[in-house]
């Protein structure tokens, strides 16, 4: 009841407290319901949960939509589209769709009113946007990066601060990131909120978000079992292979949808290039 109510008090706190480690201490608070960030703190440590969904080798289904959206399918058949802008689709209508805000191709701003959550990168009246959701199977959350400046968006400063969000995706043992619209390297903080990642979808175009050689650094530390390249545009495959092929395997496949679970993960780090990327 104690422990119940300290927590109700802290989150109101939070909320009302102009300061930002108020909200990184509520951060914090959610987070302990997060298996992935439980991994990467303790790593001899497997929750019960984690253990009963690898015992049952749950798949999730993961397939690439266009440009910077995946589609991901839990066991239970929770729908979810990345950077969602309503051009790329695939089958039925998402359950959750996730926004970053650098371009109208990583969002709308009018999606269908049957999607049940819309889920925001960016936070209003300049605050960063904070996501911890648990629909059905799905655990959801984000952290928070800043952006370049773009025109007309009313903002006077080079970068945008908190305007992208790094999506993080908890199903059925699987940590999945999705880096969003990433304009900048990411510091231990960053690092430290992630936690750990089993699949990371990575923006490959080398010069509207990052340099190759930027992501590919990023990509390194993350240390996911499974790279999704997305975002490519114009940008030859082998420029990005060359830079990271000599810590990941690469694997070119016909097919847009990919197949994963705990059991399945590759034994070494590994690049798998969908269809259409």
């Amino acid at each position: 009841m104690l422990r119940c109510l300290f927590v109700v008090v802290a989150g109101l706190i939070a909320l009302l407290a102009p300061d930002r480690g108020a909200r990184s201490a509520l951060a914090a608070e959610a987070g302990r319901s997060s298996e992935c960030l439980a991994m990467a703190q303790g790593p001899r440590a497997t929750p019960v949960s984690l253990r009963r969904t690898a015992g049952a080798a749950a798949s999730v289904s993961i397939s690439y939509a266009g440009h910077a959206t995946y589609y991901i399918e839990s066991p239970d058949g929770v729908r979810i589209a990345t950077d969602f802008s309503g051009r790329y689709t695939l089958g039925r209508l998402p359950d959750v769709v996730t926004m970053n805000r650098a371009h109208a191709t990583h969002y709308s701003l009018a999606p269908d009113p049957n999607i049940k959550h819309v889920l925001h990168g960016w936070g209003d009246d300049r605050e960063p946007a904070h996501v911890h959701l648990r629909v059905g199977d799905v655990l959801i959350r984000n952290v928070t990066t800043d952006i370049r400046r773009y025109q007309f968006d009313g903002f006077d400063a080079a970068m945008i601060k908190d305007g992208n969000s790094i999506f993080i995706f908890e199903i059925a043992g699987l940590c999945i990131g999705h880096l969003g619209h990433l304009h900048h390297k990411l510091d231990d903080s960053h690092f430290a909120q992630i936690g750990r990642l089993d699949v990371v979808m990575v923006p490959i175009d080398g010069g509207y978000t990052m340099s190759l050689e930027g992501i590919s650094d990023i990509t390194k530390r993350l240390r996911a079992s499974v790279v999704l390249p997305m975002h490519r545009f114009m940008t030859p495959l082998d420029d990005f292979m060359q830079r990271i092929g000599r810590d990941f395997v690469i694997e070119q496949r016909s097919e847009r949808t990919l197949e994963l679970s705990r059991d399945t993960l590759p034994t070494a780090p590994t690049v798998i290039i969908l269809d259409g990327v």
